[in-house]
């Protein structure tokens, strides 16, 4: 895809995602800045934060596990290239620790794939993974919503036992949801 077909499906997931229950009511929503050919997801973080709502992203730690800031805007991040892997954009404030996530009321992840089941298929790294894990041993019910292409909802994903399923998926084109998702606890 080119930059700006990117942009344009960012902006198009964006007004997708803006309609979510989920995200009208949430008031802390832990997100991620896109890099790559993953859809745009700036667009969305400004709406979330012009609604008045708490975005958190990750810094990813040297064991691949994630801390989080606060998004504040643009000019709140910095780009950290990690040893070995691509540079990503994180916020550029204080780190409030792995555990700051357990107080979202969404957590949109990233992802390369989803299933008619909701498995997810990420980049292998375990980040988001360890992030599951965490919700979980916490009691946290977050909503987990992925951002994908349309073309990446697909019949099947492979799946881990430890994989836990997405609640839904937005794309540019439309809200998939899956309702035989089990809670995160």
């Amino acid at each position: 895809m080119t930059a700006a077909e990117i942009r344009e499906a960012g902006r198009e997931l964006a007004e997708r995602a803006l309609e979510l229950p989920e995200l009208a009511a949430g008031r802390t929503v832990a997100a991620y800045v896109s890099v790559g050919g993953e859809p745009a997801t700036l667009p969305l973080l400004e709406a979330l934060r012009a609604r008045g709502v708490r975005v958190l992203l990750p810094a990813l730690l040297p064991d691949n596990d994630l801390d989080w800031g606060e998004y504040t805007g643009p000019d709140s991040l910095e780009q950290i290239r990690h040893s070995g892997k691509m540079a990503l954009f994180e916020p550029s404030g204080a780190r409030l620790g792995p555990d700051a996530v357990t107080g979202a009321d969404v957590v949109l992840l990233p992802g390369l794939a989803v299933d008619a089941h909701g498995t997810r298929l990420g980049r292998g790294g375990g980040s988001y993974d360890r992030v599951l894990a965490r919700l979980e041993r916490a009691g946290a019910r977050p909503r987990l919503v992925v951002l994908l292409y349309d073309t990446e909802v697909v019949a099947r994903v492979p799946a881990e036992a430890h994989d836990r399923p997405v609640h839904v998926a937005v794309t540019p084109s439309g809200v998939h949801c899956f309702p035989g998702a089990r809670p995160v606890s």
